[in-house]
C-alpha cells in the first residue's frame, strides 16, 4: 500500500526544505533587526482559548479533538491566542513595549487552495504595551523591511492601510442603527470574498435605508489621500468621530518619516475582522497577476484584556510561507539554488584516503561545511558528484601527498586552482585561489 502526504499538507525534499530556510531566515533577520525576539508556545490549546477570540464559529475551521482527560483541545490555528494568554500571565513583570515575533508552525482544517494549505508556517510580529500609533508604523515598517529584503518594490507589492474607527464612525455618519451594526460589521468582513453581486445582496438582506446604502458605496472604494481627506470632510460635516482619520493620517506620516510610504496607502476597501480590530487595520498584496492578500493584521487592544490580563495596547501582523513563495514565484525573486558545501575533498588515489579524511575533519572543526565520495573512483567522477552537491571549492589530494605535503584547491565557479601546502591551507581556508595564497590573503 503506498501513502501520501495528507491533503492541504506539504512533504518538505531538501530543495523545498532549503526555500522555506531561506524564507524563514530573512523572517528571523528582519525581526532581530528591528528589535524583535523570539517566543513559541504549545502545539495545541484549549479550544475555549479560540472561542474567546473569535466565537463559536470557529470551531469548524480548527483541528479539535477531546484528550483522556475530557479537556477540548485544537491544533493552533493561529498564534495570536497563545501570544496573548502567554502575555496576559506576566504582563507586569515584562517591560514594555513587548516586542516579539514568532514562526510556528499552524494547521487549519479549510478547503486547500492557491496560497492557502491545512499545514503551513507563519511570521507573527507583535508590539504590545504601546498606544500611540508609532507602534502601528513600526509594524507596518517591518513588513516593508521584509519585502525589501526580498527584492520586490513598491511596483509588486504594496501595503493598504483602513481603520475600524474611519468603518464605524462613517456608520454612525449614515444613520446605521446600532442594532443593525454588527450585521453590517459581519458583512463587511466577507467583503473580499464576494463578488460585488454577493456582497450586494448580503447588504440588502440587512435591510438598510437606500441613503445609508448610497453613502457606504459612496466611501466604499475611497482610497489615497484624496480618498481620506474626503471622508474626514464627510465625517466633521456630519458631527461623527474623525479620530480614526486622524490616527490613520498619522501612522501614514510615520510612514514617511520611516521612508516607507511608497508602500503604503490608504484603502476603504480593506476590512478585516473588524469584531475583532480596534483601530487601524492593513493588508499587503501583491500587484502582479496573483492579486491576493500576501499578509495583513491591525490593532487588537482588547484581546488581552479578554485573556485575564489588563487593557493594554497591541498590534501585529502575520503572513504565511506559502503566500510569500507564491509572491516570489511571480516575480520571479526565488533564491537561486543554494549552495550547499564550502568543499568537496578528493582523492586522486585510493591510497591517500585517509587524508582525505583528515582534511574534511579538520575543515569541519573551523565552521566549513565538507564532503567526500563513499567510492572510491575516478577524479571525474568525483568532481560530477562536487558539482551536483554544489560545492564551491574542490581539494584534491593527489598521489603523491605523502611526501609533498601539498593540495590542490579549484574554485568550482571560475575554474582557477593552485597547489598549496596543506599546512597553510587549513591556516587559512578561505584563502583565495592563485599566488597570493601562500601570503594567507582571503577573498
Amino acid at each position: 500500500m503506498r501513502f501520501k502526504s495528507p491533503k492541504g499538507t506539504r512533504d518538505f525534499y531538501p530543495d523545498e526544505m532549503d526555500l522555506r530556510r531561506w524564507i524563514m531566515g530573512k523572517w528571523d533577520r528582519v525581526s532581530r533587526r528591528n528589535g524583535f525576539v523570539e517566543y513559541d508556545g504549545p502545539i495545541f490549546e484549549n479550544l475555549d482559548l479560540y472561542r474567546v477570540k473569535s466565537g463559536d464559529e470557529i470551531v469548524d475551521q480548527l483541528f479539535h479533538f477531546t484528550d483522556r482527560g475530557g479537556r477540548e483541545l485544537a491544533i493552533r490555528p493561529e498564534m495570536t491566542p497563545t501570544l496573548a494568554r502567554m502575555v496576559a500571565a506576566r504582563v507586569n513583570s515584562l517591560p514594555k513595549p513587548i516586542k516579539w515575533y514568532s514562526q510556528p508552525r499552524l494547521c487549519r482544517a479549510e478547503r486547500p487552495q492557491r496560497g492557502r494549505l491545512r499545514e503551513f508556517f507563519q511570521w507573527n510580529i507583535d508590539i504590545i504595551g504601546e498606544q500611540s500609533e508609532l507602534a502601528d508604523a513600526e509594524c507596518i515598517f517591518v513588513l516593508v523591511d521584509f519585502f525589501r529584503a526580498l527584492g520586490l518594490s513598491p511596483e509588486q507589492v504594496e501595503i493598504k492601510l483602513n481603520s475600524r474607527e474611519i468603518v464605524a464612525a462613517l456608520l454612525q455618519a449614515a444613520k446605521v442603527p446600532d442594532e443593525k451594526q454588527p450585521a453590517v460589521y459581519a458583512a463587511l468582513d466577507k467583503r473580499d470574498k464576494l463578488q460585488p453581486e454577493a456582497f450586494k445582496e448580503l447588504l440588502d438582506k440587512i435591510e438598510l435605508e437606500s441613503d445609508q446604502k448610497e453613502s457606504l458605496k459612496r466611501f466604499g472604494d475611497s482610497s489615497g489621500i484624496e480618498g481620506l481627506s474626503s471622508i474626514a470632510a464627510f465625517l466633521k460635516e456630519s458631527g461623527a468621530s474623525m479620530d480614526g482619520c486622524d490616527r490613520v493620517g498619522n501612522v501614514l506620516r510615520l510612514l514617511d518619516a520611516f521612508g516607507a510610504i511608497d508602500y503604503c496607502r490608504f484603502d476603504m476597501g480593506v476590512v478585516r475582522g473588524l469584531a475583532y480590530y480596534t483601530g487601524v487595520v492593513f493588508e499587503a498584496f501583491g500587484k502582479g497577476g496573483l492579486r491576493r492578500a500576501v499578509g495583513g493584521g491591525g490593532r487588537y487592544d482588547q484581546l488581552i484584556e479578554n485573556m485575564g490580563g489588563p487593557s493594554v495596547g497591541a498590534v501585529g501582523f502575520a503572513t504565511s510561507d506559502v503566500v510569500i513563495a507564491d509572491l516570489l514565484e511571480e516575480f520571479d525573486r526565488l533564491p537561486s539554488e543554494s549552495q550547499l558545501l564550502d568543499y568537496f575533498v578528493i582523492d586522486a588515489d585510493p591510497s591517500v584516503f585517509n587524508a582525505v579524511l583528515r582534511i574534511t575533519a579538520k575543515l569541519r572543526e573551523q565552521g566549513f561545511s565538507a564532503s567526500f565520495s563513499y567510492m572510491r573512483q575516478g577524479v571525474g567522477k568525483q568532481f560530477k558528484q562536487a558539482a551536483s552537491r554544489n560545492a564551491a571549492r574542490v581539494v584534491i589530494v593527489e598521489a603523491d601527498f605523502e611526501s609533498s605535503q601539498t593540495i590542490g584547491v579549484k574554485d568550482m565557479v571560475n575554474s582557477s586552482q593552485s597547489t598549496i601546502a596543506l599546512d597553510t591551507f587549513l591556516g587559512n581556508p578561505k584563502c583565495g585561489i592563485g599566488p597570493n595564497c601562500e601570503t594567507g590573503s582571503d577573498l
